[in-house]
């Protein structure tokens, strides 16, 4: 498990193995605080009843620590007195501090295990940070799991006949089962045809779960039980905040503290800068927080100029007088990726900006230890061009005369009508169908066609209900979807995979719980204002970037896809989507795949993505054994 996981952390690796308690820990470091070893894991307690494995960093781990300091010193002050029969007095700074009750090292490891022993599971309240950590009582026999509340990093889990195996990626898991294959989950098909990422806390493996964010669980005696220390519904108010003054000064306040916490490093630090909204004002803010050094920013450029956006950064990073790195990105530098793919991820996933995303990892890893990524801005502050869908579906009249628009939007001779008309077709979940249509991938009806019967589970579109304080509008139950699914499932996913995988730690300021908090909270009139998106975000950064510099239309981290599935990368759905192989898998139904093929060759260019989900699913069973067939070669 171990050498499966080492890209995570190439600078130490240990193992904790208790043979009479029947437990085996293993941790990868990726050296960020305090570089010494004495900071290697697995990491025991001072008290060495405690023994912990730990992925991620906590930021307010000075705060903790002299809190615990603080306890600590006044405890044996009262000892001391006790002792010597002495009462009353004040605390001193002298000796105190002795054995056991002194720091060893300069990490939030430590701080965060011994936290665990003052506090107890309590603790999870306190922490600041993205983490996924396992800590083990060894006198209680007692497994304890914790999850951050935005499921930044990763954690998957298999408890099954006795067993109980845990692991920061699904490789770290499966490298145990590779003479007996991990069988396959069937609901996970329909949910990756439908959004192209695997949700709910499911896998692609039937037996394995994603460990849900913003829980902690405990294993004890063949048991294991999972409960929530967050959740954001339960952050819901009934009143949303909407003076505009006051809710600037809070978010540009809390803004400011989130980066600077995150800027806490033992190693060099850059930031991912694409010139959009989100990752110029991380960019900005953090600039400000840069100390005897220059802030390296590192962006992406395109040779097609249509997905070009490197001369934004480029304008950015010169206001703020980064050091600036740009690549400029070739199709063979793509195209490499794209193979690689389907088993970097380890179950299929689909999301196309992976590829450039693991460029930009590769290129900032050369520089720096650390990046922080504007990651989570569209899905707090109304981003995306879906929520426009949002109120446009919730509409009667829309949803009266839907039969009629969807037929007369299909015949329209433009490609944007086409696709605009599976927008109108029935639905079990909105915000699901909205999301589905908008990334260009299979509706339910489709799905129904598509998939043979064993993989149609049509149960897994019913319409969340959730519990919260007040109702929310069409708009805003879009993009809380987004934050609970999009972000967790498939963004936070993307970049913790592809950073990891070459040694980069990844951090998303915009994702503090605090802001997230107060985001949910703020009034949909200051997300969207006069047909603007993330209006008080922006209003925000023109504090730091002249607007003129930053009005300009949202593009997104986007790739030619559509181009290279007719070109470059056509001999991938040759082989993949032939007849024989497809049959041999038994999912779909060839004949909806050969109408689709035939559709897309001849003009229907919305289809691609289509396409390109069904070429990564076949080409994942394939490489996973799953398809006892040898693919036709081009």
């Amino acid at each position: 498990m171990n050498r499966s996981l080492g890209h995570r952390g190439p600078d130490a690796s240990g193992i904790y193995f208790n043979e009479a308690q029947e437990i085996a820990l293993g941790h990868n470091r990726l050296s960020i605080l305090d570089l010494s070893e004495h900071a290697n894991q697995p990491f025991y307690s001072s008290c060495g009843r405690y023994v912990m494995v730990f992925n991620g960093e906590i930021y307010n781990y000075a705060d903790l620590k002299n809190k615990i300091q603080v306890f600590r010193r006044e405890k044996e002050l009262m000892n001391v007195k006790s002792k010597n029969g002495m009462t009353g007095g004040n605390l001193e700074d002298g000796n105190i501090l002795i054995g056991e009750q002194e720091f060893k090292t300069n990490s939030d490891t430590e701080v965060l295990v011994e936290s665990f022993a003052f506090w107890g599971m309590s603790m999870a309240q306190k922490l600041n940070g993205m983490f996924a950590f396992s800590i083990f009582d060894q006198q209680e026999k007692a497994l304890y799991i914790f999850r951050d509340r935005m499921g930044i990093k990763p954690l998957y889990y298999y408890h099954k006949d006795g067993d109980f195996v845990f692991a920061s990626e699904l490789k770290g898991i499966s490298s145990l089962f590779e003479d007996e294959p991990l069988e396959l989950n069937n609901n996970a098909v329909s949910s990756f045809l439908h959004l192209g990422f695997i949700g709910n806390n499911e896998t692609i493996f039937k037996d394995v779960k994603a460990f849900p964010a913003g829980h902690v669980g405990i294993y004890k005696d063949g048991d294991f039980n999972i409960m929530p220390f967050w959740k954001p519904e339960e952050k819901v108010e009934r009143q949303t905040m909407s003076n505009e003054g006051q809710a600037k000064k809070t978010l540009r306040s809390l803004i400011e503290k989130s980066v600077e916490k995150r800027m806490i490093s033992d190693v060099p630090l850059g930031t991912f800068l694409s010139g959009g909204t989100d990752s110029s004002l991380v960019t900005a803010v953090a600039s400000k927080f840069v100390k005897d050094q220059t802030l390296n920013t590192f962006s992406i450029g395109f040779k097609e100029s249509k997905f070009d956006e490197s001369k934004y950064a480029r304008s950015v990073a010169e206001k703020l007088k980064t050091e600036h790195h740009e690549f400029t990105l070739s199709e063979s530098d793509a195209l490499e990726k794209v193979v690689g793919l389907t088993s970097m991820y380890d179950q299929p996933f689909a999301d196309s900006s992976a590829i450039p995303t693991l460029l930009i990892s590769e290129m900032a890893r050369k520089k720096v230890t650390v990046a922080l990524s504007g990651d989570g801005g569209d899905e707090l502050f109304m981003g995306y061009g879906m929520y426009n869908w949002a109120k446009r579906l919730q509409n009667p009249l829309n949803s009266f005369f839907a039969p009629v628009l969807r037929e007369g939007m299909k015949l329209h001779p433009q490609n944007r009508m086409k696709r605009a008309a599976y927008l109108f077709e029935k639905h079990s979940n909105r915000q699901s169908h909205i999301f589905s249509q908008e990334q260009y991938l299979f509706s339910e009806r489709e799905l129904s066609n598509l998939l043979k019967t064993p993989y149609q589970k049509k149960d897994i579109f019913k319409q969340e209900k959730l519990n919260l304080k007040r109702e929310l509008s069409a708009v805003e139950e879009q993009a809380f979807y987004d934050l609970r699914h999009y972000l967790k499932d498939d963004l936070l996913v993307k970049v913790d995979i592809a950073s990891m995988y070459y040694g980069l730690e990844v951090r998303v300021p915009l994702l503090d719980h605090r802001i997230v908090e107060f985001a949910v909270n703020l009034d949909e009139s200051l997300k969207m204002k006069k047909g603007a998106s993330k209006y008080l975000l922006k209003e925000v950064l023109y504090d730091y970037l002249p607007k003129s510099l930053m009005d300009r239309p949202k593009w997104g981290f986007s790739i030619p896809l559509g181009n290279w599935l007719k070109n470059e990368l056509k001999y991938l759905v040759d082989q993949f989507l032939e007849e024989s192989l497809v049959e041999a898998a038994g999912i779909v139904n060839y004949k909806e795949v050969s109408s689709l093929l035939q559709k897309f060759e001849k003009g229907h260019d919305y289809l691609y993505n289509r396409i390109w989900v069904l070429m990564l699913l076949h080409k994942w069973l394939f490489e996973n054994g799953r398809i006892k067939h040898q693919p036709v070669k081009a």
